[in-house]
């Protein structure tokens, strides 16, 4: 059931014990039969955040799952990289999860800001997902969920794995066939399952390969696995068809793309598991950023010298021309001018991506340079009615 455009809160009657230790405020964000609130702590006059979730008589299934999460919650409580679960209420119509608050909201919000990460901030990211997904798997919990909008910041931009709506345990040797998560970031298992017979199911590998996606799109600004026709994305992602060439990753080291080749196979079983992907280099060896970081380091003083020398000896009698066509024809191509683009595009845009209903809109989208034929068409008609 989802949930009416102004978030009426349920009365105090009926949720007195909830609003007899806080006191809700404005809406951090919304779900289809959810809203996720502030509230303050009438003792203490801390700051938390309350998830409400609105049932009716034909939603027993709803409610059930929204135990579960509080059951799994209160499981895998007490990480410095889960969201704490501090109480919960429950009424005939209304349960209610208070939990942390982290101001500084999702990982898909900072990523809409700053385009893309350095792999220093990468490395931090993603070495606290990995440890907090490490610490749901020692606990058999599989979340089937991760992506950045399920991914918050606490007040030190410290992250938080949220959202355990879709997160089940299971046994050792269990695996599991329901079809959950988001498209992009579904693993290749997880859909082969849902689309033929006699599959052999999925587990906890599938939250390895969501990682993968989420690395991937950290250092590059742009998903993986990403087409207008949902069949042909997760063609795709079953065949592991991705790239890693291109402009958006120039700059990015070889360690870091060997970390996302391993948690990106196809099959699980040769996957990287969580303790796998800390122990990479990408994580443990300074000498091999420290080696690779001065290697480019040497390159890029060799092409200056090189460069250097050259410039000098023509400015003379040859000065070089400033390429200001090549610039206006196509300034995406330079990275100052395209992280310049990109932040702005994204400041002007941002809202309008976060209202996509499934939230799977590739940012390459936004620049898309080509010419649409109707367009085309309709230039050419004009200038031949200008001709005649």
């Amino acid at each position: 059931m989802a949930l009416d455009i102004d978030d009426i809160l349920p009365d105090r009657e009926s949720a007195r014990p909830f609003y007899q230790k806080y006191d809700p405020k404005e809406v951090l964000g919304k779900g289809l039969s959810s809203v996720v609130r502030k509230c303050v702590e009438k003792a203490t006059g801390k700051e938390y955040a309350c998830k409400i979730m609105e049932f009716n008589d034909d939603s027993d299934e709803e409610r059930i799952s929204t135990l579960r999460e509080i059951q799994i919650l209160k499981l895998v409580g007490g990480h410095p990289n889960i969201i704490d679960i501090i109480a919960s209420f429950e009424t005939p119509n209304y349960v209610f999860i208070v939990m942390e608050y982290c101001p500084y909201g999702e990982l898909f919000d900072y990523l809409t800001k700053v385009v893309r990460l350095s792999e220093k901030r990468t490395r931090q990211i993603m070495s606290s997902i990995l440890v907090g997904v490490n610490h749901l798997h020692s606990r058999h919990v599989v979340h089937r969920d991760l992506k950045p909008e399920n991914i918050l910041m606490d007040s030190t931009m410290n992250v938080k794995i949220t959202d355990l709506g879709f997160a089940v345990q299971i046994s050792e040797n269990e695996s599991l066939f329901d079809l959950f998560g988001t498209p992009g970031y579904m693993a290749p298992e997880l859909l082969r399952c849902s689309q033929f017979e006699n599959m052999p199911g999925y587990g906890l590998p599938i939250d390895l390969w969501a990682c993968g996606v989420i690395l991937y799109t950290l250092l590059s600004g742009l998903p993986p696995f990403w087409h207008r026709k949902q069949h042909l994305m997760f063609r795709a992602i079953m065949e592991g068809q991705y790239t890693m060439t291109g402009s958006d990753w120039d700059d990015v080291s070889e360690t870091a793309k060997d970390l996302i080749r391993h948690l990106l196979v196809i099959n699980p079983a040769e996957r990287y598991t969580a303790d796998q992907a800390l122990q990479h280099p990408f994580f443990n060896d300074d000498r091999t950023r420290r080696r690779d970081f001065m290697a480019k380091r040497t390159l890029k003083a060799h092409i200056i010298l090189v460069w250097s020398i050259h410039r000098l000896r023509t400015l003379h009698y040859r000065p070089q021309p400033i390429r200001g066509k090549e610039l206006l024809e196509n300034p995406y191509r330079f990275k100052s001018y395209r992280k310049m683009i990109d932040s702005t595009a994204f400041l002007l845009y941002g809202h309008w991506i976060k209202k996509d209903e499934h939230r799977n809109q590739n940012r390459a989208t936004l620049f898309q340079t080509e010419e649409k034929s109707d367009l085309v068409r309709h230039e050419q008609q004009q200038q031949q009615l200008l001709n005649q």
